[in-house]
């Protein structure tokens, strides 16, 4: 394979990661406002691949992401004197159930449907710790503890299933799948609150000018490249 080859290579590879760059900032910056909502990281490398096996000699070495861990670093609390607005202050996640799966979320943003299940904003059931759909009576006070106990009247109702793991897979509109082993949770529950987005929307903004500024230099270096291939060829021809 000619060196050329080698270059334009190269360069589409790094086009495709500066695109997947672009992209995944972007989603970031679209759920800023998105309660419990968390930032995805892109941890790059670079990856090289030998020519041939079994030798060390490398023809290609072109740029990779190694990564994208979720960052679960604790978003900031507003409080918003809903009784169903619940936030998680620490570890952990609120177990959804979604069709015959379960899911995580820390959008607290919940309200309880037309058969009085708990549900959250996509009438998704939120689960107890036996994994039991909550049921609430509307026309009583609901008292939920920072434990995650769920009281009306003074009687216990349920207990919130808030589940801990080492990392998590993004699925989209704020819910996780557990990637790892789980640990132990320390939390709080506040009733009343929401915890907002850990995204920085300024810091982001700068990361996605320069992700669309690096897709701008791998393209303009392709056709570079391409150009410069033609006039070789041109000159070749003469």
């Amino acid at each position: 394979m000619s060196v050329n080859f080698q270059s334009l290579y190269v360069l589409a590879s790094g086009g495709e990661r500066a695109f997947e760059q672009l992209n995944t900032i972007s989603n970031n910056i679209a759920n800023v406002n998105t309660p419990g909502f968390k930032k995805i990281l892109l941890k790059e490398m670079s990856q090289k691949i030998p020519d041939n096996p079994g030798q060390s000699k490398e023809l290609f070495i072109f740029p990779r992401f190694e990564d994208t861990p979720v960052v679960l670093s604790q978003g900031s609390i507003r409080k918003t004197d809903n009784p169903l607005d619940l936030a998680i202050n620490g570890d952990g996640f609120f177990k959804v159930k979604v069709g015959n799966k379960s899911i995580l979320t820390r959008n607290g943003h919940f309200h309880i449907d037309k058969d009085g299940y708990l549900v959250d904003t996509n009438y998704n059931y939120i689960l107890d710790k036996q994994d039991k759909k909550i049921k609430l009576d509307p026309t009583k006070d609901i008292t939920i503890l920072e434990n995650g106990d769920i009281y009306q009247e003074g009687n216990l109702v349920a207990s919130l299933n808030i589940l801990n793991f080492y990392s998590v897979k993004p699925i989209g509109s704020s819910y996780y799948t557990p990637n790892g082993n789980p640990k132990d949770a320390n939390f709080k529950v506040l009733q009343g609150f929401l915890e907002n987005s850990n995204v920085n929307p300024i810091k982001s903004m700068v990361e996605l000018i320069n992700a669309q500024r690096r897709m701008e230099m791998y393209g303009t270096m392709m056709r570079s490249l391409d150009s410069l291939q033609q006039k070789s060829n041109e000159i070749g021809k003469a």
